[in-house]
């Protein structure tokens, strides 16, 4: 697995890779602006030059935005939906800019209007905005959901729906948050729970369909629906957890991007986290290949980058 974390960009974009670099990431993941904000200022193209420079300096394997928190492809609410769709429309074409493989996001919430009408609506939002970028080839990823309130993906077959619904495998896929598959009831810290999982993800969605993960461990039980993120073996999953996704060769070019718990010591904690991890890998820290092998089902034994 090609690991990494979310790092903040205040000190510039190109700063950011060398951030990561210094803690050992080999993937890492942005905001390309605030997440609290629905645009941001524009993206200078001689900071998404050096941004994209400094990825292939510090040879790093794999790169994301992540979209802010405001919009909501779900909306039932008119002017919400429009606002959502242009926002998120923009944070396309920045990541396209800045040159990153995929732009992860939250499918969105229902507002009560329904889940299949929630479902239906993700994926018109969807196809509009594919129409309106064919330039771009970022992969947008949907990221599954805890399952607080009426938000939307905490279940496999609510990804599955909207992926057949916009069907173009070549632009979407998925990413799998381990904090919010345990807060969902998806158990996987054993063996056969994890083996369980994987066969589950394999029968709705098809595992080539998962493009990244998000790293993280768990503040609340199993089946909470609570989004509460822990750093790796400090919550309820546990490390155990952990390890067999590291060693699950399916997964050996994939993403993993760390967004645990950070304090005043800054990025240490993400660089203690990234060591746990790569202690986990029973092959050791080995160079993972630079492209991405073919899908094997329950196959085990992966490289860790």
């Amino acid at each position: 697995m090609w690991l990494g974390a979310h790092l903040g960009i205040s000190g510039g974009l190109a700063e950011a890779v060398r951030e990561g670099k210094k803690i050992g990431c080999v993937s890492l993941q942005i905001f390309s602006k605030s997440p609290q904000m629905w645009g941001g200022p524009p993206i200078a193209p001689a900071a998404a030059e050096a941004f994209r420079a400094a990825v292939a300096a510090e040879n790093f394997r794999a790169t994301a935005v992540h979209h802010g928190y405001l919009a909501n492809l779900a909306s039932p609410k008119p002017f919400m939906l429009k606002r959502s769709r242009a926002a998120f429309l923009d944070e396309v074409r920045r990541a396209y800019l800045l040159g990153v493989d995929a732009l992860i996001f939250h499918p969105g919430a229902h507002l009560g209007s329904g889940v299949e009408s929630g479902l239906h609506t993700i994926a018109e939002s969807l196809r509009g905005i594919l129409e309106e970028v064919p330039e771009s080839r970022v992969r947008l990823l949907l990221e599954n959901a805890a399952g607080q309130g009426t938000t939307l993906g905490s279940r496999l077959e609510e990804l599955a729906s909207v992926l057949a619904q916009v069907d173009r495998p070549d632009r979407l896929g998925v990413t799998l948050d381990t904090c919010h598959l345990f807060a969902a009831g998806f158990d996987f810290r054993s063996e056969q729970g994890y083996g369980e999982l994987m066969d589950e993800v394999e029968r709705v969605l098809g595992v080539g369909t998962v493009r990244a993960f998000h790293l993280n461990d768990a503040k609340a039980g199993l089946g909470s629906h609570l989004d509460r993120h822990e750093n790796i073996g400090k919550g309820e999953i546990g490390v155990e957890g952990f390890r067999h996704i590291i060693n699950d060769s399916r997964w050996e070019a994939t993403p993993g991007y760390l967004e645990t718990p950070l304090d005043d010591r800054g990025y240490d904690r993400y660089a203690a986290d990234l060591k746990t991890l790569r202690s986990l890998a029973t092959l050791g820290d080995t160079p993972a290949p630079a492209r991405k092998p073919a899908r094997r089902s329950r196959a085990r034994g992966s490289t860790v980058k």
